[in-house]
């Protein structure tokens, strides 16, 4: 009966064999990790940090977000919905703003007070805005009537938004999603925070 050889061929060390097998397994991790995250960091979920003070005080400098991408796959924005968005003018910058005019509708601001008016409601109502604080509210008077897959967005904090006042309407197809949750700073954390839909 023939011995069989064991012993290392030459050339090769016997530590070198785990450690080949190791780095296989882990790029085999790496591509793995890859396959899933990159699709959910695509079409589901986004990191969003907040710059600026077009929505204070409910969103500010520094706070960081988790973007839902994937509801308004399934389903329309609704009114009092806050949405990152891509700028109009700029598609490669994001914003975060508040909806507040639906496709069809026609928005009325006077004195900073909104008025919103659709073929339903020709005679229109005052729109509840408990997340405008008196100081942020402002003295405007604008009109703007949407076409079909447009949006009305503006910042809580009026005095100090670029929103559909200075650049027009919002496209439906530059609504990227909703904040989900805000992570930092710590003390801020919530879920679907800035939540205020009116009815």
């Amino acid at each position: 009966m023939n011995d069989i050889d064991t012993s290392p061929q030459p050339g090769i060390s016997a530590e070198q064999k785990p450690s080949s097998s190791f780095w296989k397994e882990f790029l085999k991790f790496i591509v793995t990790a890859a396959i899933i995250v990159l699709p959910i960091r695509m079409f589901v979920i986004h990191p969003f940090v907040v710059n600026g003070a077009s929505m204070d005080p409910t969103f500010r400098t520094g706070q960081y977000l988790i973007v839902d991408q994937l509801s308004y796959r399934f389903g329309e924005p609704d009114r009092g919905d806050v949405v990152i968005l891509k700028y109009p003018r700029e598609p490669r910058t994001f914003f975060i703003k508040r909806i507040i005019g639906l496709p069809g509708e026609t928005i009325e601001i006077k004195n900073g007070n909104v008025t919103i008016k659709s073929p339903e409601n020709p005679a229109g109502f005052a729109l509840p805005e408990s997340y405008v604080f008196a100081d942020n509210k402002g003295d405007d008077s604008f009109e703007s009537t949407l076409n079909k897959d447009e949006y009305f967005v503006m910042g809580d904090n009026r005095i100090q938004s670029s929103d559909s006042r200075a650049w027009g309407a919002l496209p439906r197809d530059l609504i990227v999603g909703r904040p989900l949750v805000r992570l930092f700073p710590l003390g801020s954390l919530s879920l679907f925070p800035g939540t205020d839909s009116i009815e």
